[in-house]
């Protein structure tokens, strides 16, 4: 096959079960999702079920109970340099300085980091000029473009983001948003997003994730069909709006069937 075709990413039946006090939880079970090269997915779903565990699964952080990750066909087994992963804190070392702090992983693996390109990451998300700052320094949203450029510090080929802007006020995170989507339009870095946000998914993402309620499944995918760059204009549409709520509802909707079936189950007929 031409390898052009091939999926950059693949999730082949995951499933992942944690053993608990009370019994064995299932927070995945059996996804399947491929990622084309180049390309950005958003998944989204109802709290607690599994987006997380499934990213970190994609990113070799997270052994499988069953199931397996493929990048280009290889399967991840554990940390990979051509994957980079951006978590929901900036996890900025507090004694640390930014450019310290972004260096600090290749000082772990004894590599050489590219200067040039730290510096070009830097200059593109503001933050050149602030190396010798310490995180208590700045703002959550200048240790999330710090957090940004560490990850993309190693050229990799994918970027895994798990809500890396839920803590940000509603403006730093438009900015934000922004900001990835002007990266991967100069860099067409293949991204994963998991974010409680349908409106941040619209924006960023070619396709978006639906899963289903615990145990997590891939119940659902929308294609986002709008051009970039995306403005404002294109956001303020009734197509965006109807895709929203379209996402909105298949969400609720999944939540509602699921609290009705548990309601069901711990109703006992009445004795005759």
């Amino acid at each position: 096959m031409d390898g052009q075709n091939n999926p950059k990413l693949s999730v082949r039946g995951a499933t992942k079960v944690y053993s608990t006090r009370s019994g064995d939880l299932v927070a995945i079970d059996r996804c399947s999702l491929d990622v084309k090269a180049g390309e950005i997915v958003s998944i989204v779903g109802p709290s607690g079920c599994g987006k997380t565990t499934l990213l970190w699964s994609m990113s070799g952080l997270h052994p499988l109970s069953s199931g397996e990750v493929l990048l280009d066909g290889k399967p991840v087994k554990g940390p990979n340099p051509e994957i980079g992963m951006v978590f929901q804190e900036a996890t900025l070392l507090p004694w640390r300085n930014l450019d310290s702090n972004i260096r600090f992983p290749f000082e772990i693996k004894g590599n050489r980091p590219d200067e040039a390109w730290i510096g070009e990451l830097l200059h593109k998300v503001g933050l050149e000029g602030f190396g010798s700052r310490f995180p208590r320094e700045l703002s959550g949203g200048m240790q999330q473009r710090a957090a940004l450029v560490r990850a993309l510090s190693f050229k990799p080929s994918v970027l895994l983001m798990d809500e890396p802007f839920g803590a940000l006020d509603s403006f730093t995170r438009e900015e934000m948003n922004r900001l990835v989507e002007q990266i991967w339009l100069e860099t067409q870095t293949t991204i994963v997003l998991i974010t409680h946000s349908i409106e941040e998914a619209i924006f960023l993402s070619d396709r978006v994730i639906v899963m289903s309620a615990r145990p997590g499944r891939v119940a659902k995918e929308y294609k986002v069909p709008f051009p970039r760059p995306r403005s404002f204009e294109i956001m303020s549409t009734k197509e965006v709006f109807d895709l929203t709520n379209a996402i909105k509802l298949e969400i609720v909707g999944d939540q509602k069937s699921r609290f009705a079936q548990q309601a069901s189950d711990t109703i006992q007929p009445a004795a005759e």
